[in-house]
């Protein structure tokens, strides 16, 4: 018999499972787009030079996704009954941070809220902090902080649990508290390949953030050196069509290009 050995993962990789179960079945368009982050990346570094803040990118492009969603609020509402709209006037944010969960690297999902109208300095602060924050095996994906209730979650059989992620998912005041209503994901520092990875997500609207590369490209009919960021944005299409799925992405990669909120 060949020889093998076993693994048993954390419980929070239960609902990331059913959550994929579910967003599988969104209808999703996904675009992967190329963003020229050059002058922004160097904007971030004069801000910190000269204020004496330090900003993550990251932080920054959490930011700026927000801000571009004020101008496009259907592309963040959540779909009720069949042609009804819920649109909230805030951008609640679920950022995956990799934690160390045991000798496992788990993402866990922190939620910025209000976004849209934090300070850079702010956002990078909950960062840092949940990346500096223990948890163990007993933390649930739901929150960062599980309750009684949440813990009763991995006991129950698997169509008990997918059944809370749909009635969760009809009920829009209740997803948008527990899980925001943008999803962000980034790989970019994790590897060195240069490519896109498509997200799996039940949120209205969902990043990838893959890697910055140096790339050539033309500017001013010249080729130049710049840094690209690739970058994947799934867009629910049941409800927003195409064309103004077209209009955001422009506008957002153009706020994100000329460095927008630094």
């Amino acid at each position: 018999m060949t020889n093998y050995k076993t693994s048993i993962f954390p419980r929070s990789r239960i609902a990331t499972n059913d959550v994929c179960a579910l967003g599988v079945k969104k209808h999703h368009i996904a675009a992967l787009i190329e963003v020229d982050v050059t002058d922004s990346r160097k904007k971030i570094r004069l801000y910190k030079k000269d204020t004496g803040n330090a900003i993550s990118f990251t932080a920054w492009l959490i930011k700026v996704i927000s801000r571009s969603i004020e101008d496009y609020e259907n592309v963040a509402s959540f779909l009720q009954g069949k042609r009804k709209l819920i649109i909230f006037n805030d951008v609640n944010v679920s950022l995956a941070v990799e934690k160390n969960i045991g000798d496992q690297k788990v993402p866990i999902p922190l939620i910025i809220e209000k976004a849209n109208g934090r300070s850079l300095e702010s956002i990078t602060r909950q960062i840092n902090d949940a990346k500096n924050l223990v948890l163990s095996d007993k933390d649930i994906v739901l929150q960062n902080k599980s309750n009684k209730l949440e813990r009763f979650y991995y006991r129950l059989p698997g169509f008990l649990r997918r059944y809370f992620w749909r009635y969760l998912l009809r009920h829009p005041g209740f997803a948008f508290a527990k899980m925001g209503n943008v999803a962000i994901t980034s790989l970019g520092m994790v590897g060195k390949a240069n490519g896109w990875f498509i997200p799996i997500s039940v949120h209205p609207i969902c990043f990838g953030i893959g890697k910055i590369t140096k790339k050539p490209v033309v500017r001013d009919d010249q080729i130049v050196i710049r840094e690209i960021l690739n970058l994947t944005v799934l867009l629910d299409h049941d409800i927003m069509d195409g064309a103004q799925m077209a209009r955001f992405i422009n506008d957002l990669s153009i706020n994100i290009e000329k460095g927008q909120d630094i």
